[in-house]
């Protein structure tokens, strides 16, 4: 009997022992379940500043810069002497300006204007006489500057003074400016078998979709001087007619376009000449034709130079 009571003791020991574990094992294991799983570790990724090549290695990259975009007076259109033009360069302020083609800067004391004019067509004008510079009427007291197997005649002093264009007005254009068309107050005239078309002192040559100034041909006569045309002394007896570079005579018709005399004393040249150094005086190129600057009156001035090939 005390055997049998004691194994039935036992068991009740191990039933109740049994019924206290089973609460913590479950526990183990919602715990186990929910416990968070362990992370791969992930391969470093490289920074911002570099990114990877395709054989594996590390490059540097490299910061780009995006141009700024132009302001508003930095706008180029494209035109200039003798030529015919586009707009370029920044926007010019004061006084009115024209765009057309190559750009070219005229400035004097009364405006400063900016004319562009394009090169591109080349017309051609058959006439040797705009070149031929008619000798002085005058004998010349003092001895030419000599240079480079040429002489160079001329009444005054040499005196040096920048050349800067002269802007004759809205209405002038230089040799090459180029229009698509003309003012009905244009006429047509011949000249050596050449045609033109002249309007308000400037003179125009058709051709490729439109007109193109030229210079005024020898010859050419019209009924009325252009506004703003100046009197040039020839001589004692004898004035010319001053208008854009162009030299015209009392005739008959009218006033007929001379070539430009030697010795005769002008106050401004036109846009289309250059400076041009020879030896040790810089004169001013307008076509052919050579003016030497001088001071009349203390006054600025250019005189017509005669050029001779020096004999001998």
């Amino acid at each position: 009997m005390k055997a049998t009571s004691r194994r039935v003791d036992l068991a009740w020991v191990a039933i109740v022992a049994a019924a206290l574990l089973l609460p913590v094992s479950s526990q183990a294991q919602r715990m186990q379940h929910s416990a968070p799983k362990a992370r791969r570790p992930e391969a470093a990724k490289p920074s911002a500043g570099r990114q990877q090549s395709i054989n594996g290695g590390a490059q540097k990259s490299e910061a780009r810069s995006v141009p700024k975009a132009p302001s508003g007076s930095d706008r180029s259109v494209s035109k200039g002497p003798g030529g015919k033009g586009s707009v370029s360069g920044k926007k010019p302020s004061g006084g009115g300006n024209t765009n057309i083609g190559n750009k070219v800067n005229i400035d004097n004391s009364k405006k400063n204007v900016n004319i562009n004019v394009d090169n591109s067509k080349d017309i051609n004008v058959r006439n040797s006489r705009h070149t031929v510079v008619r000798p002085s009427p005058r004998p010349y007291g003092r001895p030419p500057y000599v240079y480079g197997g040429h002489s160079y005649y001329c009444h005054g002093p040499y005196y040096y003074h920048p050349y800067h264009p002269y802007y004759w007005g809205p209405v002038w254009h230089p040799w090459g400016f180029f229009v698509a068309t003309l003012a009905t107050t244009a006429i047509v005239m011949t000249v050596e078998s050449q045609q033109y078309h002249y309007d308000q002192g400037v003179y125009y040559v058709a051709g490729n979709g439109g007109y193109t100034v030229v210079q005024a041909p020898v010859g050419a006569t019209i009924t009325t001087l252009p506004q703003g045309s100046q009197t040039v002394i020839v001589n004692e007896t004898t004035n010319n007619y001053y208008y854009g570079g162009t030299y015209y005579e009392k005739s008959s018709g009218g006033y007929t376009v001379v070539a430009p005399t030697a010795g005769t004393v002008v106050e401004s040249l036109p846009e289309g000449g250059e400076e041009v150094r020879i030896g040790e005086v810089t004169y001013v190129k307008y076509g052919e034709t050579y003016y030497q600057p001088i001071q009349q009156d203390g006054k600025n001035m250019y005189e017509v130079v005669q050029v001779e090939e020096k004999k001998g």
